[in-house]
């Protein structure tokens, strides 16, 4: 298959796919691997409880971004803003119900400009928000489903036995429930197998799946993501009575502006045992997660793609598990909510590598347009982190930006290599965390005079459009 480049062309791409100046047909495959609420409670990562051997293995094939972050922790606006490359100040996206194309219209998003240049496009499961999936086209797209010899009945048992819920997030309570079907039988262990299965039928040369065309794959999982249910199996690796609580000073909450906190009616509720059980319970759906992605990694051994694929593995944000006493879930700034995981294995690029500056979401576009040889759509708001796959210790942005929405509030963030500063709507209702001294954000010297000058320093980055001052200069 003709690249469409020429010789002279091939020698103007940056060395991001060094096949095809090695002479292998075609541009390079891509395997996306979108995961739903995952933290990075991850093995590589450091977590020193979460079993995660095959996100582990993706990473030491590839590089892990230590420092990535998303551009607002809820599923449709992080989503959105990774797929189309704006933020949500230019997307408007704010929660889980506006449509992604209400205000950016047409705009091209990530696997669309793929299928526009020649590849062939599919996902399974959640990639954009799973409410409005039609919003990003694709050759094929279909929703997660279970497998077809899933029990209905969790664990064997009536839900009450072996499962809790309390609190509740839109109708979904914090639950836990185990059931005895095998993997391929859970909705992404389903969505793992049939990735695979379009995957060799594109390499077998099979029209309907994009045969003669490299692919572009979307594997988006569910998990962990409530209410978190996987196979028994998972949840023996954790036994709850062997789960650490969060080890957080009493006064925690004294310097934090209330309006940075969330609740959930019912999380008050969860007694010291509760508590273990739900993150457990997390640490067991990510362990099930990571066994699924093993069955993608499989596949790229089996039919040996490593040396032309980009495989990426991202999450649409974090998750909190009792910190800050008594957070869960998402929606807020803190470094567990914001934080995310993030590898990236490209051919010809670092392998074991882990870079510690910053990332956000909306590069994601541009880096993956560049690793595959591909122009930009006008208009992207991110910058590709190819140049940090090649020298990850190289000068780089000076900031990182998330939002959030609280009661009517936008809270407006910025992460540098140090610092968390963020605001309330006013100077005056602010947090600032040094995160060399302070990394669990205990301690907020907002409101200290001494950081006058810094907070000063910070506050450009956190207007619409200062992302542009956090820009590289070279």
């Amino acid at each position: 298959m003709s690249t469409g480049l020429s010789r002279r062309d091939l020698l103007k791409l940056p060395a991001a796919a060094p096949f095809l100046l090695h002479g292998a047909s075609g541009r390079p495959n891509v395997l996306m691997i979108a995961c739903d609420d995952l933290n990075t409670r991850i093995g590589c990562w450091g977590d020193p409880v979460a079993k995660t051997p095959n996100i582990d293995r993706l990473a030491a094939r590839g590089m892990r971004f230590e420092r990535a972050y998303c551009h607002y922790p809820l599923c449709n606006p992080s989503r959105t803003s990774l797929l189309s490359g704006l933020r949500p100040d230019t997307t408007k996206v704010l929660n889980n119900t506006t449509p992604p194309r209400t205000t950016i219209g047409n705009v091209t998003f990530l696997p669309e400009w793929f299928g526009q240049n020649g590849y062939f496009t599919a996902k399974i499961g959640k990639v954009a928000h799973g409410a409005f999936e039609d919003a990003v086209k694709w050759d094929i797209s279909r929703p997660a489903t279970p497998g077809p010899n899933a029990k209905r009945e969790p664990g064997g048992q009536k839900k009450g036995k072996n499962g809790k819920q309390v609190g509740e997030e839109g109708g979904i309570k914090l639950s836990w429930t185990h059931t005895d079907n095998k993997d391929e039988d859970e909705p992404d262990g389903h969505t793992a197998r049939t990735i695979v299965e379009i995957m060799e039928q594109n390499l077998a040369g099979k029209a309907g799946a994009g045969g003669g065309k490299p692919f572009f794959l979307g594997a988006g999982f569910h998990k962990p993501h409530l209410p978190w249910v996987a196979p028994k199996r998972y949840f023996d690796m954790y036994p709850p009575e062997q789960i650490h609580l969060p080890d957080t000073p009493a006064n925690d909450r004294d310097d934090i502006p209330p309006i940075a906190l969330t609740h959930t009616a019912g999380d008050d509720l969860l007694t010291d045992l509760d508590k273990k059980k739900c993150i457990a319970s997390y640490h067991a759906c990510t362990t099930f997660l990571d066994a699924q992605i093993g069955v993608l990694l499989d596949a790229l051994d089996r039919n040996k793609l490593w040396d032309n694929t980009v495989v990426i593995l991202w999450a649409d944000h974090g998750w909190h598990l009792d910190e800050h006493l008594g957070l869960w879930r998402k929606m807020t700034v803190f470094e567990e909510a914001s934080h995310v995981p993030l590898i990236v294995a490209a051919p010809g690029m670092q392998r074991g590598a882990v870079c510690r500056r910053l990332a956000e979401w909306t590069d994601i576009y541009p880096t993956m347009t560049q690793l595959c040889g591909l122009a930009n759509p006008p208009g992207l708001e991110g910058i590709s982190l190819v140049p940090l796959l090649k020298d990850p210790a190289r000068p780089w942005k000076k900031a990182a930006a998330t939002v959030v929405k609280h009661r009517d509030v936008l809270g407006r963030s910025v992460r540098t290599e140090r610092y968390r500063y963020t605001e309330w709507g006013s100077p005056q209702v602010a947090e600032l965390y040094d995160h060399e001294q302070d990394p669990y954000e205990f301690t907020n010297l907002a409101m200290d005079s001494k950081s006058a000058t810094l907070r000063q320093d910070l506050r450009r980055f956190l207007v619409p459009g200062g992302w542009k001052a956090a820009l590289p200069s070279t």
